[in-house]
């Protein structure tokens, strides 16, 4: 059975353009403090004490349920805060993962219990969460997953690995995806169950893995007999495959998936100048074009999501356009340059911006699944496979 991929018009309302002059003057003062130095490039920055001040403002839990200490607005005001703290490079990766999937996952799947106790901390910019998901030989292939939990007299008894888990070596909890039984022919998702891990679990131990840039963002995650109780168990044993998939539809849709290089067209645009000669001016208007459909697909998707959809083959779609156009940016942007007659000075800072844009661009393959699986989604999604 086919289907069309269906991507909503949406237009923001006038309180999401009230909300981005709020966090444009919160960005400004920001950097005006010396907090940060606003370079479009990523969202790699890690820090606690912004975290702390973005929470403090109420840009935190924004579309969580006011007894939880959220601010039960709505999907699109966070859509032009995310958008507007990504285009600043603002450090907001502390707090990032916690505020876009896991909290959301605490409420839906999570004991009230668990709520009580770690959305508050979330939300006051206090607490971070790492994504356990891929695992060696395994990538994005969820299916394939080995990490086991077992029961045992305590509760869940889990030993394996995870890989690529960004920021686990800074994160208080993982929301980790482990088999709990084993898969059937007739279901390949059944079996796989959701933990919230606590990162001093006893057992549990973080490798770094440095990128290209030397830097250390991702991470492999061991666990040796580490413990978790019933309690941490986030939904239905053996059930958790939907969990997962509705988790990837906040992970793969939102505006970092094509902002993430994007000081790379700001660069491009101020070193062509007033009157840049056509083959340069057509080459900015196609990237322009392109990022502003792309916005606009990822502006449906936060639509649908604050409609209360799973707009899952829609998230693939995006993020699969996104991880292209972002990783395409830097190479188009160096064909273009000889067109462009750049001052000394400008030249060196439009070079870094493309250096570190070129070396930022492998990872965003693998983050939030990689092209194989997206296309494997859609063609689903489609009724193709």
């Amino acid at each position: 059975m086919t289907r069309a991929i269906q991507f909503d018009p949406v237009q923001l309302p006038p309180e999401a353009e009230a909300m981005r002059g709020r966090v444009r003057d919160f960005l400004e003062q920001e950097a005006s403090a010396g907090t940060f130095a606003p370079n479009g490039l990523g969202m790699t920055g890690h820090s606690p004490e912004f975290s702390q001040r973005c929470g403090a403002a109420g840009f935190i839990g924004m579309t969580w349920p006011r007894k939880y200490g959220g601010g039960e607005r709505g999907f699109l005001e966070r859509f032009v805060v995310s958008e507007e703290m990504i285009a600043a490079g603002a450090p907001v990766w502390a707090h990032w993962v916690a505020d876009r999937q896991s909290g959301p996952m605490l409420i839906h799947y999570g004991r009230d219990a668990m709520r009580q106790r770690i959305l508050p901390r979330i939300i006051a910019g206090e607490c971070y969460f790492c994504i356990g998901m891929s695992e060696p030989d395994s990538g994005s292939d969820l299916f394939s997953l080995r990490s086991r939990a077992e029961r045992v007299s305590e509760g869940w008894s889990v030993n394996g690995r995870k890989i690529w888990t960004s920021n686990a070596h800074r994160s208080h909890y993982m929301i980790a995806l482990l088999r709990t039984s084993l898969a059937t022919e007739e279901n390949r998702r059944h079996g796989l169950t959701q933990f919230l891990i606590p990162m001093d679990s006893a057992g549990l131990t973080v490798r770094p893995i440095h990128n290209l840039t030397g830097a250390h963002e991702f991470n492999e995650v061991t666990f040796d007999d580490v413990l978790v109780t019933d309690e941490h168990v986030i939904g239905e044993v053996d059930m958790a495959w939907k969990q997962a998939t509705n988790e990837l539809a906040y992970e793969r849709s939102g505006p970092e998936r094509f902002l993430e290089t994007i000081a790379v067209l700001h660069g491009l645009i101020h070193a062509a100048g007033q009157a840049p000669e056509p083959r340069t001016a057509e080459g900015i208007g196609r990237l322009v074009a392109q990022v502003a459909t792309l916005r606009q697909m990822s502006l449906s998707v936060a639509g649908m999501l604050h409609d209360g959809k799973v707009p899952e083959v829609e998230a693939a779609v995006v993020k699969e356009m996104g991880t292209n156009w972002e990783q395409a940016l830097p190479g188009t942007a160096r064909d273009l340059v000889p067109d462009i007659i750049v001052e000394p000075g400008n030249r060196e800072q439009l070079d870094e911006i493309l250096r570190q844009a070129t070396l930022i661009a492998p990872k965003l393959t693998i983050q939030g699944g990689t092209r194989e699986v997206l296309r494997g989604i859609i063609a689903r999604g489609l009724g193709l496979r």
